[in-house]
């Protein structure tokens, strides 16, 4: 089991069958099987499946401790972006095919159905999180080469180590400067209100 998922080629069934509720919904467009109201029955099908994907990508780090499989951490990304893209679907069906992206429309129901509002926090949370995850990503990416071009200048692990543990405990002590700054300018404000009181 470890060997099969910690093969570079088992992402790619994995993205076939993540998107095989799309090709689902296409065959089901395509031939008229949407129902009465099929707007609907897209934004319920691709909410579904968000929240389904949602679960899967929440599962995996206990699964993977529960199970001792390390290697399933490589798909939580993947299931992750996949929830990202379902949810922009079911978004897309609602301000286009439903609303027919009239933003008066859409800001009477936001106000009107508070589930509708927790929809849009919902995805603007996902949007958050699926921008974290790249930007961490590519910030890991940049610093295996940076550490690479380091290791061929000639630098032994040693000094690279010497160096990241410098650059740690200069961030820690700017931000613990910061943050007593921070904390004398709210005493201070906070002493002059109780002056005037």
């Amino acid at each position: 089991m470890h060997r099969l998922l910690s093969n570079k080629w088992t992402k790619v069934p994995v993205f076939i069958i993540c998107l095989a509720p799309l090709g689902a919904l296409a065959d089901r467009a395509l031939h008229g099987r949407l129902g009465a109201n099929p707007v609907e029955f897209l934004q319920h099908a691709t909410g579904l499946w968000t929240l389904r994907f949602l679960i899967f990508t929440l599962t995996i780090t206990p699964l993977r401790k529960l199970l001792k499989l390390p290697e399933l951490i490589r798909f939580r990304r993947m299931l992750g972006l996949f929830a990202f893209f379902y949810v922009c679907l079911h978004f897309l069906t609602y301000i286009g095919p439903d609303q027919s992206f009239d933003l008066a429309a859409i800001w009477k129901d936001v106000a009107k159905r508070r589930f509708i509002s927790v929809g849009f926090l919902g995805f603007v949370l996902l949007i958050v999180c699926a921008n974290v995850g790249s930007l961490l990503l590519g910030r890991t990416l940049q610093r295996q080469r940076e550490m690479a071009i380091r290791a061929a200048l000639g630098s032994g692990r040693r000094r690279i180590v010497r160096q990241l543990l410098t650059e740690s405990a200069a961030i820690t002590a700017v931000s613990h400067v910061d943050r007593a700054a921070l904390r004398r300018a709210r005493g201070g404000r906070a002493d002059a209100c109780i002056d005037r009181i």
